[in-house]
């Protein structure tokens, strides 16, 4: 099955894009739901967790203070690691699951980290990078959340930079514009993947 790994850099529209691609009947794996999922009060991840990070870190209910847990982690990089360490296998093991159950022709995996945490790459046949300018960026994490410009710009530097992301991308759709802009770039390129996947389903 053809897999194809969506990233991008916060506020460019990966969400947007993965969307698009499940309105056109396509299966999309997103990392960030599935760690959701993981940390909430019945979660795998909670019990470990709970372990390595204390109640500090857990709300009344038993699931993740994901405030508290930013809070932790993001100036303190060994933290961070313990977090993914604990994170990152937990969502690969559940996305490969759903990869192994889909019918869909082919599917798209929504990585934030994809290139952070390379534990995708023997995973994933394509690349496709949802990019926009840097300025644009940081307004719409802006708009949409409770952060100011210099907290926008402290997470885009803890990502890997812009042009490794384009350097290492098999596709690149550049989202400048409209939702509408960035369905018709989608829906093109669902046609080309289309085309692959029948392409490497002859080859099987």
């Amino acid at each position: 099955m053809l897999i194809i790994g969506l990233t991008g850099g916060i506020g460019c529209g990966k969400s947007s894009a993965a969307d698009i691609f499940a309105r056109l009947n396509v299966d999309v794996f997103d990392t960030d739901q599935i760690a959701h999922q993981l940390t909430q009060s019945d979660g795998a991840a909670m019990p470990s967790i709970r372990r390595r990070f204390g109640d500090v870190v857990i709300t009344q209910d038993g699931s993740l203070d994901r405030q508290k847990m930013r809070q932790l982690v993001f100036s303190d990089t060994v933290r961070r690691k313990e977090l993914e360490q604990l994170l990152h296998p937990l969502i690969l093991e559940k996305v490969t699951q759903c990869i192994r159950q889909s019918c869909s022709p082919y599917v798209v995996v929504a990585i934030p980290l994809l290139f952070e945490t390379g534990d995708y790459d023997h995973l994933v046949q394509r690349v496709l990078v949802i990019d926009c300018d840097e300025q644009l960026q940081i307004s719409r994490t802006m708009k949409r959340g409770q952060l100011n410009a210099e907290s926008v710009k402290a997470i885009m530097a803890a990502q890997v930079n812009r042009q490794f992301r384009l350097d290492n991308a098999d596709d690149i759709v550049v989202n400048n514009g409209s939702i509408g802009e960035l369905k018709t770039k989608i829906e093109k390129l669902h046609g080309n993947y289309l085309e692959l996947a029948a392409s490497l389903s002859k080859l099987t």
